[in-house]
């Protein structure tokens, strides 16, 4: 075979590798029913994954399944409120009994809370609901994820933090601290199991065009420019591209990459 025919060949088979990086293996997704889920919930199943869906709203969550049969691939939903340590590992059950095992996990759930409030304005009760959900959620997850891809004897993990989890920030000290968190509970479970073949990482989106960002600034335009013109790239960032990252994060391409946190933020953060 001539050096062109050689290098033509192995171009296709690394096309078809990274178009079907992760046929057979088993993901879950929690957050899965809108925006940044949604669109990995999607990806994974568009590279060869079953797909195992989480959410508090069924209704949006089986509508990410039914997007994800349509493109011929497998998925199954679980509602499921990530705060509820019996919710959490009724989840995990669920995904092994469906698929028998777990490959890759994105905890992904989360929730805004009261934005636009200053830190002694805060309600307690808005404040655990946060926490509940963006901290204590990730960590319940990871904790009934991890013993199953231990049982496989390789996983990778990949928490959704957010450039709010790298930096201060005014009114919204909930949101600030939980995503502060996830990156250190994400640095902890890194080095806790390196070498027992998991892989724990986070990625840190800037503003992403999703229901939530559409609901902490609807009808105030003067601030959507503001947050705008904070990236420097000129504009907010595609749930898609946040799948992109979080998929390289799960593959054999991230392979030497563990505790890491990944911005993706049209270098806002520069």
């Amino acid at each position: 075979m001539c050096l062109k025919a050689e290098i033509d060949e192995t171009a296709k088979w690394k096309v078809f590798e990274m178009t079907n990086q992760f046929e057979s293996k088993v993901a879950l997704v929690t957050g899965g029913n809108s925006g940044i889920g949604r669109a990995i919930a999607l990806a994974f199943a568009e590279q060869g994954a079953k797909v195992v869906v989480a959410a508090r709203r069924a209704s949006e969550g089986h509508e990410t399944v039914d997007m994800i049969e349509e493109l011929g691939g497998q998925a199954h939903f679980v509602q499921t409120d990530v705060s509820k340590a019996a919710e959490v590992k009724a989840m995990v059950t669920a995904c092994v009994s469906e698929y028998g095992g777990l490959d890759y996990a994105v905890n992904n759930a989360g929730t805004e809370g009261t934005p636009m409030v200053p830190t002694a304005d805060y309600e307690e009760e808005a404040w655990d609901q946060v926490i509940d959900i963006n901290l204590k959620g990730v960590w319940l997850c990871m904790k009934y994820e991890i013993p199953e891809m231990l049982a496989r004897g390789q996983g990778a993990i990949v928490n959704m933090s957010s450039v709010a989890g790298m930096i201060g920030g005014r009114l919204g000290v909930a949101y600030y601290a939980s995503k502060h968190g996830v990156i250190g509970a994400t640095k902890a479970a890194a080095l806790e199991y390196a070498t027992q073949g998991l892989r724990i990482n986070a990625v840190c989106p800037a503003v992403i065009e999703t229901p939530m960002i559409t609901r902490a600034l609807e009808g105030n335009e003067d601030l959507v420019e503001q947050f705008r013109a904070a990236h420097p790239v000129g504009r907010f960032g595609k749930p898609a591209e946040v799948a992109d990252a979080t998929l390289w994060l799960c593959s054999e391409g991230a392979s030497f990459v563990t505790g890491h946190s990944l911005p993706v933020d049209g270098g806002r953060l520069i």
